[in-house]
This record gives structure tokens, sequence and C-alpha cells, in this order.
């Protein structure tokens, strides 16, 4: 088989830039074609990063392309990837992979009748923190683990975003918009969920855009913005989500989970770097020493200072998977336990009862330093 697929993307919004400027770093991956339906984003995306602008129509036709990247909104993913599939071309989704378990469960179908495979993003849990908190849990460190919280709370999207408002409609939220970071890390972390059950609300039925080009105008909320959740894990343990879009400052951490010999501090699941702490049954919470992980290291500037961002990767990781054989990380089964998570989570907030989970799937394979190396031209 070939050592390398050709890939193509749609949707040239922001994200569309860290696809483009990243995937160079990457085995297996030869960026050839974005297409838009506004064909002036697309151009210049194309004469930004040496690739050909294409409508949708001639990207999904062009026979060049393995794998076509899916950047549009969320409420187009399913039927944009499920045209992809039609097309004959493998999928890779930006998060979330669908709205519903039962549009994840018709692209599955429609990707096994065509012998095709999907990924999906989030995949920031193979950064070489959040892969230096598996190999210490792995490893029996903390023991095993028990319980532990979770919590990505802020005061919302309105105050930054250019177009903040579908954030806030049917698929948006902070559940679906910012969960899948801490469900996909999760299920790295511990495995598949059991069942669900939580609180949701909303603060406000509008917010006002502070952000421009739209400042001062009134956007709907149709999704809650306020969730307290508590997953079962298949292997006993528990673990209390907050996501929250009406919290101006809270102290809690991104992420910590307790085991049977001590705890461990996992950094925001939203990036691949930051600082990983343990402690044993001393108490004494110290960090751990930071491995030599290809993508624990510093390559971009940010407003906070330098982090590392190897977005793609798990993009690299399906088309190596592609050609080699083998299991994909940022697999489907994954995706869809974590729409199940997720659209589970809203649906116990609305019904006012636990929700067991109809799909289940394995832990991805752990991402070492070598196996890392290997994903790197």
């Amino acid at each position: 088989m070939t050592k390398e697929l050709g890939v193509g993307i749609i949707g040239c919004g922001n994200i569309s830039t860290t696809y483009l400027s990243l995937a160079p770093l990457f085995k297996g991956l030869k960026m050839l074609a974005c297409a838009d339906i506004n064909s002036n984003a697309a151009q210049l995306r194309a004469e930004e990063y040496g690739v050909t602008a294409q409508t949708v129509d001639e990207l999904l036709a062009n026979d060049e392309l393995d794998v076509i990247v899916n950047l549009t909104i969320p409420a187009t993913h399913f039927s944009v990837s499920k045209a992809i599939l039609e097309a004959g071309k493998h999928v890779y989704s930006e998060k979330p992979l669908v709205l519903s378990l039962q549009e994840g469960e018709e692209l599955r179908a429609l990707a096994r009748a065509k012998n095709l495979a999907i990924g999906c993003a989030p995949d920031t849990f193979l950064g070489g923190s959040h892969q230096l908190a598996r190999k210490t849990i792995d490893d029996g460190a903390v023991g095993r683990i028990t319980s532990g919280t979770c919590h990505v709370m802020s005061p919302g999207m309105e105050m930054w975003h250019p177009n903040p408002g579908f954030f806030f409609l049917a698929g948006g939220g902070p559940i679906l918009d910012l969960g899948p970071y801490y469900i996909a890390n999760l299920i790295n972390l511990i495995g598949p969920v059991k069942r669900v059950g939580a609180l949701t609300s909303m603060a406000n039925p509008t917010r006002t855009v502070t952000s421009q080009p739209l400042a001062g105008t009134q956007i709907p909320v149709e999704t809650p913005t306020n969730i307290h959740a508590l997953l079962e894990f298949q292997n006993g343990a528990t673990i209390t989500l907050s996501a929250s879009w009406d919290v101006w400052s809270h102290r809690h951490a991104n992420m910590e989970l307790y085991g049977t010999e001590g705890s461990i501090y996992v950094p925001d699941p939203n990036f691949f770097g930051g600082k990983v702490e343990t402690s044993g049954r001393n108490m004494d919470i110290q960090p751990l020493d930071m491995w030599d992980h290809p993508f624990a290291k510093d390559n971009q500037e940010s407003p906070r200072g330098p982090r590392a961002n190897y977005r793609t990767a798990g993009l690299a990781d399906m088309a190596m998977a592609l050609i080699e054989g083998r299991d994909a990380r940022c697999s489907l089964d994954r995706a869809l336990h974590g729409i199940d998570v997720m659209t589970s989570i809203l649906k116990s907030g609305e019904e006012g009862r636990f929700i067991d989970m109809t799909t289940t799937c394995t832990q991805p394979a752990a991402l070492g330093i070598d196996e890392a190396l290997a994903l790197l031209r």
C-alpha cells in the first residue's frame, strides 16, 4: 500500500489553518486541496498553504484524495461526512463527530458497507503530558483509579469569538463543544463509561455578544450552559464532570484522578502539554519530571506563552493505521462512545434519571515516545 495518503479539507475557517500548518510535521499525509461554501475562504487558504482551491463537489470527486477532513460547523458534520463516505473516501472529522448516536450509527453502517474508515478529533490526549499521565496510571504508580473530578468552566464564548451564535444552539453548549476533550482523555486514562447522570440548566435565555464584529447582538440560548454530571466507568471508577459557560471565575483543577495508592493531577485536556503532578499515600503532591516525548515540546507561541500544539496527530495516526493495517487511536468506536456519553448526559438532565450507555469501546493504545516519533517526518 502507498506510504502517503492524499488529504483534502472541507471547511476553511480558523481551525483549517491549524491542520494545514501542522500536517507537514507528520508522515502519511499529503495536503492537496481545500473547499468551502465560501469560495473566497477556500482561495485564501489555498494561497496561504500551497494547495488547490476547489468547490465541494470538485473536492469530493478528486481522485488524488484518499481522506477528507471535515472542518464544517457541528450542525453539518453528519451530512458532510456522509457525502465524503458516499464519494468513496475516508473521513476524519473535527469534534463532535455528529450530534446524535443515531447519526453516528448511520455513518458507521455506511463506512462498513464501503470498507472505509472514520476518525475524529480530539487528538489532544495524544499529547506528551496526557501520555505521561497514562503511563503513570498504567505503571500502577497511584494504584487503581476509583474516583475523580473534571472541571471546564468559563463565562462563555461571546466575549472573544467573532460569530458565537452557534455555540448556544442545539448541538452546541459546553458538553458537546468542550466535553469531547475531557471524555476522550478519560477514555484514554480509564476506559469506557457504563452510565451517567446529570443536572443541567442555563443561566439566561439570551446572551449579549461583546466581541467584534457583532458586539451588542442578542443571541438565543437553546441548549444547557451549566452541566454537572456523574460518570460511572466500566472499571468501577466514578468521576464528576462540571462543564459550564455560566462561571466567571473558579479555583477547580481541570482533572484530578484518585487511586488506591495516590492521586494524579492532569493538565487541561484541551492542550497537548502542561504539568502532571502526583502524590502517594504520604499526600505530598509533586510534579513529575516531563519525559522526552515529542508531543510535549513547545512549538508554538500563544497569548499565554510557548505551548505544545500537535493537532493533526490524530489524522496522521489514522493515516498510518490505514497504511499499516492497525487500529487508529482516534477511532470511530471511541468517537461514537464519546457521543453516547455526551448526549446521554444531556438526556439525563432532561429526564432526571441515570442513562446506561448503549455503546462501548476499548482504551486506545498508549502513544509512547517511540510511537510518537514514528508519526513524525
